[in-house]
């Protein structure tokens, strides 16, 4: 049985998933989950996941949610190169380390930047007020100080000499505030160098391919009211994870 992958490339861990799984041509059935109509809500996929997140992985009865469990599931199922998830204790605790830290600092502050500069002003009509905008600024810019100051310090990527796990989950958070027109290499040309570091590991068309959904969604239009009112604006905009 093919393994199927639910998922929605507006969100930076679907897409590293998906990348990761495409790299390694790693076989899978995509199943979408539009999360803009709020299917992640249907009864049909709460019976799959009833935290209602994407992703989430069906490996025959197998059901797994986490992008950062299904990515270390992938690797140990797949026998992927032990540069991405070390077998080496110390190696792999580093790339731990990392998945455990940037859940609630880089992916969470670039998702925010993301939902106030375009998601919540565009698609849901709300104005942002501009301090709350500058404020979440800051706060990223203060957690990117700390990306290299913790992580990549002098390395060429997050947890060593070769890329890893922590490396595509961090390219694929920046790239939420980067679509928002959020520059995040202002000032910081370390981190233009390692991005162009990582992409060229990963190949830049699979990263243009898997980038194409959150490039374009500057373009979609506003919800419709009756989408508005399926949206609980508060809670919705955690669920993009």
């Amino acid at each position: 049985m093919v393994l199927k992958l639910y998922l929605n490339l507006l969100s930076p861990s679907c897409r590293s998933l998906y990348i990761f799984a495409k790299l390694h041509f790693i076989s899978f059935e995509m199943i979408p989950v539009d999360l803009l109509k709020a299917e992640h809500h249907s009864k049909e996929f709460v019976r799959i996941n009833p935290l209602m997140k994407v992703p989430v992985m069906k490996d025959e009865d197998f059901i797994l949610g986490e992008s950062v469990a299904i990515m270390i599931y992938l690797c140990r199922k797949f026998k992927t190169p032990d540069h991405w998830y070390p077998a080496d204790t110390q190696s792999r605790a580093l790339v731990d380390e990392y998945l455990a830290w940037q859940h609630l600092n880089i992916k969470k502050h670039c998702t925010k930047i993301l939902w106030m500069k375009m998601v919540i002003p565009h698609l849901f009509q709300y104005a942002v007020p501009e301090l709350k905008l500058k404020e979440s600024m800051t706060e990223l810019s203060h957690r990117l100080d700390l990306l290299k100051k913790k992580f990549l310090k002098d390395k060429p990527f997050l947890t060593g000499d070769r890329i890893s796990l922590a490396d595509v989950m961090a390219l694929e958070d920046l790239v939420q505030a980067i679509s928002a027109d959020y520059n995040v290499f202002e000032n910081r040309p370390w981190l233009r160098v390692w991005q162009e570091k990582v992409q060229s590991i990963l190949g830049q068309e699979l990263c243009e391919e898997a980038h194409g959904p959150i490039l374009k969604l500057k373009d979609a239009p506003p919800l419709s009211p009756d989408m508005l009112r399926k949206f609980d604006l508060t809670k919705s905009k955690l669920l993009i994870c």
